[in-house]
């Protein structure tokens, strides 16, 4: 797979992306640690079966 070299495609693409408002922002930003969190407790159930539920190795 060869990658283009074309400045102009960079340069088109930068001029298509805005900053985001501040709504945008903090939505996403709320979905993000939502995810991050969920991962995390997820992991920690994992954790806690693994060593503390009896049969566990």
């Amino acid at each position: 797979m060869q990658v283009p070299f074309d400045l102009n495609s960079y340069v088109r693409v930068l001029k298509l992306a805005s900053t985001p408002s501040w709504n945008e922002f903090s939505q996403i930003a709320k979905i993000a640690g939502a995810g991050i969190l969920l991962v995390g407790i997820i992991g920690f159930a994992i954790f806690v079966m693994m060593n503390f539920v009896p049969g566990g190795p």
